[in-house]
């Protein structure tokens, strides 16, 4: 080896394995990728980057469902909504990456444009407003007054008897705030408090609520996909299309 010098220039790019360049990809290719038929692989599209999560959505912190829901789609502004440290998702994010939309392809699928665009000036208005950024003072008095009236119901059950009504109904928009991380800035601390009101003070498991509610923000108003449409048809189905598609049973695509 001694007096070698190593190889450097053209001969060096030569040696430069294919799989560095980024594989370009159309959206024919990525849609017949959602996981059902006979392939099995799930791809998504998050800004122009192509993912494969047919592994991962088993191990995914949100669930297997709620990624799978995007297969074969673009889900940027799902991972934009759904991930508050993006740079720490994108970390994981690296070893499933598999190519991105090739330059003639648009970022989204085009009978989405319009949607899309709207959706995004929505948002883009909602954070100026800062109607995302947590009120600690509002939901302090919340959680304080919610306290109060947990107090006052068990006084009643030592006064009037077992009751399983109050129980149901007291605290339950609260845990719904903390189950969207709307509380605190640190998710943790949201979930934390969140286990203690739903978990310990009402009896009911955090996890299942969240592992639903997700699904419900992930597709909202999709049959067979949104959990809150298929638990009460009656109450959440909204307008002539999606009642007459779940009365008649019929899957649509969202």
């Amino acid at each position: 080896y001694g007096g070698m010098a190593p190889q450097t220039g053209s001969t060096e790019k030569e040696a430069k394995p294919i799989s560095d360049f980024p594989q370009h990809l159309t959206w024919e290719e990525i849609k017949i990728h959602n996981g059902r038929g006979q392939s099995q692989q799930q791809w998504l599209v998050i800004d122009r980057n192509v993912y494969d999560v047919s592994t991962f959505s088993k191990q995914h912190p949100g669930g297997s469902r709620v990624i799978s829901h995007y297969a074969g789609q673009d889900a940027t502004d799902a991972f934009v909504a759904f991930h508050n440290d993006k740079a720490l998702v994108r970390k994981y994010l690296k070893s499933l990456l598999i190519g991105e939309l090739a330059p003639d392809q648009p970022s989204f699928e085009s009978n989405k444009k319009s949607l899309l665009e709207d959706f995004r000036e929505l948002r883009c208005t909602v954070e100026k407003m800062g109607l995302l950024k947590p009120n600690y003072t509002f939901f302090f008095m919340i959680f304080l007054h919610l306290l109060v009236l947990d107090a006052a119901s068990w006084l009643m059950i030592w006064y009037f008897g077992i009751s399983l009504v109050p129980f149901l109904i007291q605290m339950g928009w609260f845990q719904h705030d903390l189950g969207h991380c709307s509380v605190f800035r640190k998710p943790k601390w949201n979930h934390l408090l969140q286990i203690i009101v739903i978990n310990i003070l009402k009896g009911l498991p955090a996890s299942w609520w969240n592992h639903l509610h997700n699904q419900h923000h992930a597709k909202p108003n999709c049959f067979r996909k949104d959990p809150d449409l298929n638990m009460h048809p009656l109450l959440f189905s909204l307008g002539k299309t999606l009642s007459v598609e779940v009365s008649v049973g019929a899957s649509g695509q969202c």
